[in-house]
């Protein structure tokens, strides 16, 4: 069970999860042709946040391991996106969720993953789960 700092974790990923898929599915259906490469990145933001919110709701070492990539990776997707987006602001006639470093979602897009990291940074054992409770 996810307690503690972890909940928090899986609450703000969750909350992600939502804003980046409501956004998503709204802007491809509304006006795909318009911005086609910034509404499919909010769409692999919002899938990024769905598995990354199972496996913290998971639990186990397994699924530790593979939110800690997955971490990992978003970081790497937002860095490169928001870099992407600042360099070359044309290929982009519409935000993403990772456009500016999240800037239009107050920077959680990329706090969240380092936040993450930090977390998950350390094996969590039955022992030390009640430790830690």
């Amino acid at each position: 069970m996810v307690s503690g700092p972890g909940l928090v974790l899986v609450w703000l990923y969750g909350v992600m999860t939502v804003g980046a898929a409501s956004r998503s599915v709204y802007q491809i259906v509304s006006d795909y042709g318009r911005a086609p490469l910034a509404y499919s990145l909010s769409a692999v933001a919002a899938v990024v946040y769905v598995f990354i919110t199972y496996t913290l709701v998971r639990g186990g070492e397994t699924a530790r391991k593979v939110a800690l990539v997955c971490c990992a990776l978003e970081l790497v997707g937002v860095l490169t996106v928001g870099t992407w987006t600042l360099v070359d602001p044309s290929a982009f006639p519409d935000a993403t969720v990772w456009s500016d470093y999240g800037m239009g979602y107050i920077f959680i897009p990329v706090a969240l993953p380092v936040t993450g990291m930090l977390w998950l940074r350390k094996p969590r054992t039955a022992a030390s789960a009640a430790a830690a409770a």
